[in-house]
Order: C-alpha cells, then sequence, then structure tokens
C-alpha cells in the first residue's frame, strides 16, 4: 500500500514544517475524511481529504526565490503598525512564500522565500548550525580584544549567549567593515553584540545564507532559484547534519 506519510503531507501543502504538523497531529487539530487522526504514521491516500483546523488543504508545489531584500521593509506577511513590508514589493503570485529566518527594518541583503515548510525548518532549527555571511560596518574603531570576545561568546541577554566569527576588512579611527558568519539566529544578533561595545551598525547586508547568496540579484529584486541550487542546498544540509 503506498500513500504519504500525514505530517510530510501537511508540511507539502506549505502550512507549516513536519515537527509542526507532528505537533498538530497529536493535539488533534487534523482530519482525514471527517475524523480526527492522531497517528504520525498516518498515510494519506490519493483521494483522502485532509482537514487542518477545519480548512482543507492539499500539498502545494513547492517553489523557491532568493530576493534581495532593501532597507525600510520588514520581514513579515502583515504589520499591525502600517509599516511597509517586504510583500508590499513582490507580486501577488508570491503572497504565499514564507521568508526563511528575518532581516530587521534598517538591514539588507539575501532572503530566501519558500513554501517548502520542511526547508525552512532545516535552515532555521537552532540544532543545525547554518551559516549565515553578512557585510556589517560599525561607527568606530573596534578592539582586537572585543572582535576576539564576540568570537568566543558574549551574553547578550539573560541566559543568551551570541558568537560570531570575524573578518576585518577595512578599519580606521572611524569605522570598521567587516565580514561576518552567524551560525545562530537570534533576533538582532549582530546589532546587540555591537551594542554591547558601544558601537552603532551603520550598515548590515547578508550576502549569503547556506549554499545561496546574491550573484545577479539588485536590491529590490527577486528570482526563482534553480532546481540545481535546491539540490545543491538539500546536499549541504544533509552533510551538515550528518557531520
Amino acid at each position: 500500500m503506498s500513500g504519504t506519510r500525514l505530517n510530510k503531507y501537511i508540511a507539502s501543502s506549505g502550512l507549516c514544517s513536519r515537527r509542526k504538523a507532528d505537533e498538530l497531529i497529536e493535539n488533534g487539530q487534523v482530519m482525514v475524511n471527517g475524523k480526527i487522526i492522531r497517528e504520525l504514521g498516518y498515510l494519506v491516500m490519493g483521494q483522502d481529504k485532509v482537514f487542518v483546523d477545519k480548512q482543507m488543504i492539499r500539498p502545494a508545489k513547492h517553489e523557491y526565490y532568493r530576493f534581495y531584500k532593501p532597507a525600510g521593509y520588514i520581514t513579515t506577511c502583515d504589520d499591525e503598525k502600517g509599516r511597509k513590508t517586504i510583500y508590499d514589493l513582490l507580486p501577488e503570485n508570491l503572497a504565499g512564500l514564507k521568508p526563511v529566518g528575518r532581516l530587521d527594518k534598517d538591514s539588507t541583503g539575501l532572503l530566501i522565500l519558500t513554501n517548502d515548510g520542511d526547508l525552512i525548518n532545516e535552515l532555521t532549527h537552532p540544532s543545525v548550525k547554518v551559516p549565515k555571511v553578512y557585510m556589517v560596518t560599525v561607527n568606530a574603531q573596534v578592539k582586537k580584544s572585543e572582535l576576539e570576545n564576540m568570537a568566543n561568546g558574549i551574553e547578550i541577554e539573560a541566559g543568551k549567549t551570541a558568537y560570531a566569527d570575524i573578518q576585518v576588512l577595512e578599519i580606521d579611527s572611524k569605522h570598521t567593515e567587516m565580514q561576518i558568519t552567524l551560525y545562530q539566529g537570534m533576533n538582532r544578533q549582530i546589532r546587540k553584540m555591537f551594542e554591547h561595545f558601544g558601537y552603532e551598525v551603520k550598515v548590515l547586508k547578508r550576502i549569503q545564507h547556506a549554499t545561496l547568496n546574491l550573484d545577479g540579484l539588485k536590491r529590490g529584486e527577486f528570482k526563482p532559484i534553480k532546481p540545481a541550487q535546491i539540490r545543491d542546498l538539500k546536499n549541504f544540509l544533509n552533510r551538515i547534519n550528518n557531520d
């Protein structure tokens, strides 16, 4: 008997990750053909009708895009304060895609957009150390000892230690330009790390996320990610998961 595991079926709709689908199933929020299903390994057959919170779902064709976020836009679908969001720059047919992680309003650079819930989870889950690379400029000359402290880890919030790999590209008394690689996903991590030492971040641009980068993109532009690039990305994630 062939079929698709229920959690995978839910994730393939773009609703959520497979881990979140497990929670929905265990909480009794999933019905198949009018019956609540709590069995994680339940197989969905071709004619079955699946509902999550009484809304019918269907597998969606997975889509993947790179987007070069400009400054002045927040990374969310909707904003209660009426601020501009990245979806103001995207066509309606991409409105159902979700960003992989976030960039704050003043930051620019690469965002991956997709409806592949499993991929979103793999790229953002704290247990997977996925590299994200940024170009960062601060408003003064950063001390070598402070860079070493950031590499070793500093507490930016109670109980939260942040660290970063930092390569200085240009430095003088008025600014320091760096390439910074993060393996964590803390909110405003880079800004908080430099604020800890009294610096102000003037430029923050993400140039790479895992194997994907900004090559060929202009600010505000988006392009589909090629199948070969997705294969490379998934192979990379498999490797770091197995290390």
